[in-house]
């Protein structure tokens, strides 16, 4: 079938949920294709997962003739009682990142923060 991502198997670290509003932060405007192209999801799995955020509050969209302007909510604290405390905002701002840092040398951010181990200095 034309237009489906390849499957992926095996877990990853951050949720379809996430991505879906990763891609919503990068641009607002964004349509359904382009959110799913981008994540590796299907137009309805990416449209069930804007349902489950719009349904829970982390966000809205208004309706401007065939397009949707999407709003997320930042302040909204995220669900998981381990994640108590941290905000949409905080969530995003590990996930969004600058077309210039996605190109920087993979690994290079984490550098000073971690020792040759990938154990967290100080």
């Amino acid at each position: 079938m034309i237009g489906v991502p390849e499957p992926h198997t095996g877990w990853t670290f951050v949720t379809n949920h996430a991505r879906v509003l990763a891609a919503i932060a990068d641009n607002p405007n964004v349509r359904i294709r382009d959110i799913a192209a981008h994540c590796r999801l299907t137009e309805r799995a990416v449209q069930r997962i804007i349902s489950d955020l719009e349904q829970d509050g982390y966000l809205s969209h208004t309706r401007d003739g065939r397009s949707n302007t999407y709003r997320i909510q930042p302040d909204k604290v995220l669900r998981h009682p381990a994640e108590a405390g941290l905000t949409v905002a905080s969530l995003l701002s590990l996930l969004v990142q600058d077309e210039s840092d996605r190109t920087a040398t993979p690994g290079a951010f984490l550098s000073p923060m971690l020792d040759m181990n990938g154990a967290k200095q100080g």
